[in-house]
């Protein structure tokens, strides 16, 4: 199991959002860049960026920014937030990501996902959040009637990479992961599962461990790791002993 630190931002800021409210952000850094390379020196080997503004405005917002991440950290970074057509996937594919997340698009065109598959196997992440086990989207404003491990069953076989599944009520909350949610879904499909949403503290990093044998195979961690909770090297080592 991998832990993946998150650069969210917004309006070029490196921030932390409560339960996904765009009006209750804490800002942790001017220059995500900069974070990017502390996560990367202290032994993460994937970062998760998301683009805030573009998940409300439905297209690459800050882009700038994102580029300079991509420019000055070397282990691949997956990119979601505002990502609606094939070109923006080509873009930042074309740009040095390795990995695109949709998640809004994934709902409305699931077909986007399968076409974006076909081009990029092994390269495309579905976003799945969820409000009380059902999909949310357009940047977690609006909650559809969908159930989360329905809408990823639907990618099952097509060269999905992973399913991002985050809860929403937990996210930045500090609160544990929803392990029940979340060992439910991996074991409902055969998508290698990202965790994300309430880890806190190294407790909640033990507790993840055993999902691996499910099938979930990271796990994405913000606030903690910002505001000191979570030491990173730590949970690094902790998961990395647990697979000996």
């Amino acid at each position: 199991m991998m832990i993946i630190p998150a650069i969210d931002i917004k309006n070029g800021k490196c921030v932390r959002l409560l339960q996904g409210r765009m009006d209750a952000e804490t800002i942790f850094s001017n220059d995500p860049s900069a974070m990017g390379a502390r996560w990367e020196s202290e032994g993460a080997e994937l970062i998760h960026v998301v683009d805030l503004d573009g998940a409300i405005d439905k297209r690459p917002v800050n882009l700038d920014v994102i580029r300079k991440i991509i420019d000055r950290v070397h282990v691949p970074i997956q990119v979601g937030g505002g990502i609606r057509d094939m070109e923006t996937v080509r873009m930042y594919m074309a740009q040095g990501v390795s990995r695109v997340v949709i998640g809004t698009e994934a709902m409305k065109n699931p077909d986007l996902v399968k076409i974006a598959c076909r081009e990029f196997p092994e390269r495309i992440v579905v976003g799945i959040d969820a409000k009380g086990r059902k999909v949310a989207i357009e940047g977690w404003t609006r909650t559809t009637d969908m159930a989360a491990v329905d809408l990823a069953k639907q990618f099952e076989g097509c060269g999905v990479a992973a399913i991002n599944f985050t809860d929403i009520a937990r996210d930045g909350m500090r609160t544990g992961p929803n392990i029940k949610e979340i060992q439910k879904l991996a074991v409902a499909i055969s998508i290698p599962v990202v965790a994300s949403g309430g880890v806190s503290s190294i407790e909640d990093i033990k507790h993840l461990a055993p999902l691996e044998a499910f099938g979930v195979a990271g796990v994405i961690t913000g606030r903690a790791i910002y505001d000191g909770s979570l030491n990173l090297r730590e949970a690094i080592k902790i998961l990395d002993k647990k697979r000996f």
